[in-house]
């Protein structure tokens, strides 16, 4: 899997860029071979974030120059002020359910990645029956690194309500021993990026 990490700033209504992506996954998905899926939103601050997965980077590569892809994009990038940030990830993964359409509420996190080998045999770790137990809310994850180390992960949450709720338990030792391990392959600070009305599309 081929994840495009795409985020800048709403500087009209974001409304009107959802009908955007609506219009794309409607119009131009059929088109887009190899194409997996999409995960979207605006955080309270207007920070627009976008994680499109693709089967390759030669997928997303011929969906980029479609000349309708082109068209679309110059509409659709008028939306958005400033600099648009694309961090294109060859090194991704998924965990528990991956992606989910049926999530009421997404986090993205991003960081750098100190050790992307042990971050991905701990995040495998994370996925058993016990985390399943302590987290009913959490519906899956996708990790993302591009070539500087900059991690993108999207969890997928039933609801936020149900999210803030699990954020609020204390896990067993041993499972807080999992968590901090996890933690420590991430440098520097976490930035959380919440998604309340994630805006969720697949093929």
């Amino acid at each position: 899997m081929f994840v495009q990490v795409i985020q800048g700033r709403i500087v009209t209504d974001p409304a009107r860029l959802k009908e955007c992506l609506d219009l794309w996954a409607r119009d131009l998905a059929p088109g887009a071979s190899g194409w997996l899926g999409e995960t979207a939103g605006v955080t309270d601050d207007g920070m627009f974030v976008d994680l499109v997965r693709f089967a390759s980077p030669e997928a997303a590569r011929r969906n980029g120059d479609r000349p309708e892809q082109g068209r679309w994009w110059a509409q659709t990038s008028r939306l958005l002020g400033g600099e648009v940030t694309f961090r294109d990830c060859v090194e991704t993964d998924t965990w528990l359910g991956g992606a989910s359409d049926d999530a009421g509420f997404v986090q993205v996190i991003q960081s750098k990645v100190t050790d992307l080998p042990e971050l991905r045999s701990r995040l495998r770790a994370m996925d058993d029956d016990a985390v399943r137990a302590f987290r009913p809310d959490v519906i899956g994850g996708v990790l993302a690194v591009d070539p500087g180390g900059v991690c993108t992960e999207a969890v997928y949450f039933t609801s936020e309500t149900a999210a803030r709720e699990g954020e609020r338990r204390l896990p067993a030792p041993e499972l807080l021993e999992k968590m901090e391990g996890l933690m420590r392959c991430y440098e520097g600070e976490l930035a959380y990026y919440d998604l309340r009305d994630p805006w969720l599309y697949s093929p």
